[in-house]
């Protein structure tokens, strides 16, 4: 009888899945230490002048951030401008290889596009235009919010923020895009200045704010199969007889007894025990065909 059983490459198998949660937090709970769910206010101004601050970040830094990250290849056009790409000419010069090509910047950021559709996205450059900003943490999100299970519910203002599920935040109460979603930052950017008061969005205090999560963890699963000559006997130390000499009950050495798997346990090289697998019932082991138990791990 075997005491340990190795498992083979084929015996183990690792498969990712999605798992996804639906969050919703009311304004009065956004700042608490597991939630933290912040909102920002965006201006274009001088950065010579700094102007003004928002829950600590400056204004006109984060109104150049946002630019920068998810508007930069949309700002002469809302569909977006069209990548450029250069060339390497291999030894062109005694020195090596020279890279040809447009000289401009125009169309090489990459600014986290959400859909597989064209793009289209609008960000005011006006001086002293404003944006607003929420902000979710990546602890709550997971990987990235569930595209179309945003909802910012503004009671004070009696309009509802949604996303269409393809990165595009909706008014109700202008039945229009006013912004987007970034799904995989947890970042909402209000850019339709030319309808809605930042400061009303900001400032706001009655609030609900809904999602889901979707994060991806692995399951790994174990194929322990128990040949039909394996584990023919008890180690149950209920098969002790009460004797001294540590005798087994004869009933258990006898060719019609059939020993029951109750626990299933996994160990590293050391022979450390791992982890512990109970079963719902006890399972006899079979004397003629091969037994096998699949023990899956979620991580």
């Amino acid at each position: 009888m075997a005491a340990y059983k190795q498992f083979l490459s084929s015996d183990v198998i690792v498969t990712p899945f999605e798992v996804n949660k639906g969050f919703t937090f009311f304004s009065s709970s956004f700042g608490d230490p597991d939630v933290q769910i912040w909102t920002y206010q965006g201006k274009n101004s001088d950065p010579v002048t700094q102007v003004g601050q928002f829950n600590g970040i400056r204004k006109n830094l984060l109104y150049n951030s946002i630019k920068q990250l998810y508007y930069s290849n949309y700002l002469s056009s809302s569909t977006g401008d069209m990548p450029v790409s250069a060339s390497i000419l291999p030894g062109e010069t005694p020195e090596g290889d020279v890279l040809r090509g447009p000289s401009s910047s125009t169309g090489r950021y990459y600014n986290y596009l959400d859909s597989s559709l064209t793009a289209s996205r609008y960000f005011p450059t006006a001086s002293d235009s404003e944006i607003a900003v929420f902000s979710i943490p990546s602890r709550l999100f997971g990987d990235y919010i569930q595209p179309e299970s945003f909802i910012w519910q503004d009671d004070d203002n009696r309009v509802t923020y949604t996303d269409d599920g393809e990165g595009n935040i909706i008014s109700s109460q202008l039945s229009k895009k006013v912004g987007n979603i970034i799904y995989q930052h947890g970042i909402v950017i209000i850019t339709n200045d030319q309808y809605i008061s930042v400061a009303d969005i900001t400032q706001a205090t009655n609030v609900t704010c809904s999602f889901s999560s979707s994060y991806e963890i692995f399951e790994t699963q174990y194929k322990a199969t128990i040949n039909e000559f394996e584990y023919n006997f008890s180690q149950n130390p209920s098969i002790i007889s009460g004797s001294t000499d540590g005798s087994v009950y004869d009933f258990t050495t006898g060719s019609f007894f059939q020993p029951y798997v109750t626990t299933v346990g996994l160990y590293n090289e050391a022979q450390e025990l791992l982890a512990v697998g109970k079963l719902a019932q006890p399972y006899p082991l079979s004397r003629t065909t091969d037994t096998t138990f699949y023990i899956n791990i979620d991580r």
